[in-house]
């Protein structure tokens, strides 16, 4: 399967991080969505940011050593969908600047919330202005077996 993912985060208490080149990055206690793309298997990628023990290679692992995925929405498709539904995220909520971008020219993929069922609904709009259907997390798993 391939398309475009946003893995919802939650960080449970205000923290600073080393984040690679972006050195030390603060992040608030609260909800964040992490906007990615996977145009070889998207199941594998998901699958790798959830595990605990892993080489340190994008921004999100050095996230993930704090917070936790609760959830995952994504759509299937050939093209790179995750710069239009940073754009429509952008829109709503702050950024975390430089933030799993470097390969694009977006200020971020990553966005804050204090709230989650706010940030979902933007980013089940953001999917739906891409042209990509939304679908929750569990199918992943279902496609996978």
């Amino acid at each position: 399967m391939r398309g475009t993912y946003v893995l919802l985060v939650r960080v449970p208490r205000d923290i600073e991080l080393a984040v690679g080149s972006l050195g030390t990055v603060e992040f608030e206690a609260g909800w964040y969505a992490y906007v990615g793309s996977a145009l070889g298997n998207l199941e594998k990628r998901v699958e790798r940011h959830a595990r605990r023990e892993k080489k340190k290679h994008w921004h999100i692992d050095y996230l993930l050593t704090e917070g936790k995925i609760v959830g995952v929405i994504y759509g299937e498709g050939r093209e790179r969908k995750e710069c239009e539904i940073a754009a429509a995220l952008a829109k709503h909520h702050r950024s975390v600047p430089r933030f799993g971008s470097s390969d694009c020219r977006c200020e971020s993929h990553l966005f804050f919330s204090p709230e989650l069922g706010k940030l979902k609904r933007t980013i089940v709009e953001g999917f739906k202005s891409a042209g990509l259907r939304p679908l929750e997390g569990a199918e992943i798993g279902k496609r996978a077996a």
